[in-house]
């Protein structure tokens, strides 16, 4: 894996972490304090460890640089798209 796909899992994880652990912490009432946002900080931990496993499936089978599972576009524009309107106009 490259450096580019190394940040690209990382932010993807940072990002499932922040989601859930604010999701719970609002969900829950917001008190920061309690025992109750120390189990919303280890429940949040479980789908970013996820996010990790996703990223790494994603570099090896889908886009060979970044994270996501589908494979790269055809960047020079080619295919269907390309050829214009139907009829070849």
């Amino acid at each position: 894996m490259n450096r580019k796909v190394l940040l690209d899992i990382a932010e993807r994880t940072l990002a499932a972490y922040v989601t859930t652990f604010l999701g719970i912490i609002i969900a829950d009432g917001f008190d920061l304090t309690s025992i109750s946002a120390l189990k919303a900080a280890a429940v949040a931990a479980l789908p970013a460890a996820l996010s990790v496993i996703k990223g790494a499936i994603g570099s090896r089978f889908g886009d060979k640089n970044s994270a996501a599972w589908l494979p790269e576009r055809d960047k020079a524009g080619g295919g269907a798209a390309a050829a214009g309107p139907a009829g070849g106009r």
